[in-house]
């Protein structure tokens, strides 16, 4: 895979992961565990896709 692939596919799994937690936050039985883990599987993705756009401006 490319490295424009491998960022789009990672830009994907950052909109699904934000998806699934604005889903969570509307459900009555808000599981609060449930949203912090997908918030910090977000935020590993975001890292992810900041260190690769910075790997390929050098």
């Amino acid at each position: 895979m490319t490295t424009e692939g491998h960022i789009e596919a990672l830009e994907r799994r950052h909109q699904e992961l934000d998806r699934r937690i604005q889903a969570e936050m509307q459900n009555r039985q808000m599981d609060d565990l449930m949203v912090s883990a997908l918030k910090r599987k977000k935020l590993e993705v975001k890292d992810a896709i900041t260190r690769f756009n910075i790997t390929e401006r050098h």
